[in-house]
């Protein structure tokens, strides 16, 4: 059986998420940049680069982009606002990432980490981003805060665009975040309303949901730190977004760490 990041950044993620703009990435890149202190033209990867708009922001900046991700779908949006091919895009998964050159710096963006069931799978990505970098390299992970999440936590939502209702269920269990996704089209929803009112819910043709599951396991800042250091990476910084330069536990949105390879 697939796992669930195998199945839920495909078609339907450009619409759950196409509120996500290459502008707000502009402005975080220049931050990231901020905390890199890399000069122009150094080589940064992007792990898990998704549609890739970090990644054409950083090229924008003056650096030598590669951007990696797992999803078909994704590269080729990628590819699509890139024709003049300033990034090197390849596919492959962050625990075992198809490259053999050195990085003079890794980003790893908007929760693009703890994906996986276990500790070590989770190991296995910081243990690559380690490889990766070259001896000296500097890295960013951007990361949730579970404290914020535990506290603000949106159980359900609803929302309409492009003539589908999209609703979110969220729910802390197990140690992770979990949310199920599901869509259908508005004139589906309209017909099942349709039964509501005494007529038989079972459209013929009706439009089953398309159902997705996103799955993030939490990890306090003091675990996460550990991972990294047995991984062999050094933290130097701790940013609480891109808006805040100092990281509280129970305030901050998000845990973004920025250092070195030891």
């Amino acid at each position: 059986m697939a796992e669930w990041y195998e199945q839920s950044f495909g078609e339907d993620y450009l619409l759950v998420y196409k509120h996500r703009d290459f502008q707000g990435a502009y402005q975080e890149v220049q931050k990231m940049i901020s905390w890199l202190k890399l000069p122009q033209g150094f080589s940064v990867l992007d792990l898990c680069c998704g549609m890739g708009r970090h990644s054409l922001a950083l090229a924008d900046a003056g650096y030598k982009v590669t951007g990696v991700d797992l999803s078909g779908v994704l590269l080729r949006e990628a590819h699509a606002s890139d024709p003049e091919g300033r990034v090197s895009w390849h596919q492959g998964d962050m625990r075992e990432v198809p490259l053999e050159e050195s990085f003079d710096a890794v980003v790893n963006l908007f929760t693009s980490f703890g994906y996986f069931e276990e500790d070590g799978e989770q190991l296995r990505v910081l243990k690559e981003i380690y490889r990766l970098l070259k001896p000296g390299g500097r890295f960013i992970i951007d990361y949730l805060n579970p404290a914020y999440v535990a506290a603000h936590l949106v159980p359900h939502s609803s929302r309409e665009d492009e003539g589908n209702q999209i609703e979110e269920h969220r729910v802390i269990e197990d140690g992770f975040v979990k949310k199920q996704i599901a869509i259908r089209s508005i004139a589906s929803v309209l017909a099942s309303d349709g039964g509501a009112a005494g007529l038989d819910t079972t459209v013929a043709g009706e439009e089953p949901a398309r159902v997705y599951h996103e799955r993030v396991k939490l990890y306090p800042y003091e675990k996460f730190r550990a991972l990294l250091e047995e991984a062999g990476l050094s933290v130097e910084q701790v940013h609480g977004s891109y808006d805040e330069d100092e990281y509280i536990e129970n305030a901050s949105p998000r845990m973004i760490f920025v250092g070195v390879r030891a």
